[in-house]
């Protein structure tokens, strides 16, 4: 799939709103919808944003992840979107999301033209993300924060977009039944949030 058709899906993705604005509002989903009469967390949700940044290379598409690092509070290992919770100091979503990735993996906003976002995604922790699509030229500046970030790598947009790839889980956590998304890709485990979220974005892209 090339950027233009990707442009062109995700121009057609929100329902009803002006597809020239991506930080319009959208559907909402996470976990819990793959559980017959589940619900969100019944919390107060606190707002975030992540960058789904889509790289420009001349083999095709690919997908910028990072893997955070052992010692976090929250969601420690885990793969994951660049991005993080939305301050007061932040015009909008698309700006904490830029910001938010710039700070964690030194991609700078002139490197990414947005184009879209995914629906909205309410995590198990009581954030309430949204995913901000975004087409990245390369080659493009790296620098991550130690803190945070132990690396990054590229997933094929091709193999996000395979059905066959998307596999649902389930497991105990915390006293209680969860299911999620798992797209295992070579020795890597994306789960969780960040897996529904490419599931959604495949859902998009295939129309």
């Amino acid at each position: 799939m090339t950027a233009e058709e990707v442009r062109r899906r995700l121009a057609h993705s929100i329902a009803g709103e002006r597809a020239s604005d991506p930080a319009t509002m959208a559907a909402r989903r996470g976990d819990h919808s793959l559980v017959p009469g589940g619900a969100p967390p019944a919390t107060a949700l606190t707002p975030a944003a992540v960058l789904v940044p889509l790289v420009m290379r001349p083999e095709g598409l690919a997908v910028l992840l990072t893997q955070r690092t052992q010692h976090l509070a929250a969601h420690a290992g885990q793969i994951s979107f660049p991005g993080g919770r939305q301050e007061t100091s932040d015009v909008d979503s698309i700006d904490a999301a830029l910001r938010e990735t710039e700070e964690e993996v030194g991609l700078t906003r002139d490197h990414v033209e947005v184009i879209g976002r995914l629906d909205t995604y309410i995590t198990s922790t009581g954030f309430e993300v949204t995913p901000v699509v975004g087409l990245v030229r390369v080659p493009y500046p790296v620098k991550l924060d130690p803190f945070e970030v132990a690396e990054i790598f590229e997933v094929p947009l091709a193999f996000i977009l395979d059905p066959a790839n998307h596999q649902r889980q389930s497991r105990e956590m915390r006293g209680r039944q969860r299911t999620f998304y798992v797209l295992p890709y070579q020795h890597r485990y994306i789960w969780g949030a960040t897996a529904g979220m490419l599931v959604n974005l495949a859902e998009i892209l295939a129309g």
